[in-house]
Order: structure tokens, then C-alpha cells, then sequence
């Protein structure tokens, strides 16, 4: 398939250095697609889950101010 793409200065950096590396344009331009599809599959599969436990803490934080006022606190 042949098409007309604008590719933007730091991806046509990175698509020269693997033509250095001996690359072809196509299989340069690819490879690039490819790194980050599987990136995307990844990060996808990885989904964060918070887990909130309780760890006993005697002050209430969720109000940052308060915990900030609290060690600014001299007693």
C-alpha cells in the first residue's frame, strides 16, 4: 500500500538512525508502528487497581492542609 504521511521531526530522527542501523524505510517505519501497538497492548493489560488497606493511622489525612497544620504544630 502506498500513501502519502507527514512525519513529525523526532519520529523521522528515529526512523534515520534505524536506516543507519541498516534498516529500510518500510521495514524502519514498521518496526516504529509495531513498538508502539505492542506499548499500547501493554499498558492495557497492566491496568492499575488501587487497593486501599487500613494501616492504623491515628490522624485523619485526608485533608492535606490539616496533616501540614498538624506537624507544623510544636506540641
Amino acid at each position: 500500500m502506498r500513501t502519502t504521511v507527514v512525519i513529525d521531526s523526532d519520529v523521522a530522527a528515529e526512523i534515520e538512525r534505524l536506516r543507519r542501523e541498516g534498516l529500510g524505510l518500510s521495514e524502519a517505519l514498521n518496526l516504529l508502528a509495531r513498538r508502539g501497538m505492542s506499548s499500547a497492548d501493554a499498558r492495557k493489560a497492566g491496568r492499575y487497581k488501587h487497593r486501599a488497606k487500613k494501616i492504623g493511622l491515628k490522624v485523619d489525612v485526608t485533608s492535606v492542609a490539616d496533616v501540614l497544620d498538624l506537624l507544623d504544630d510544636d506540641r
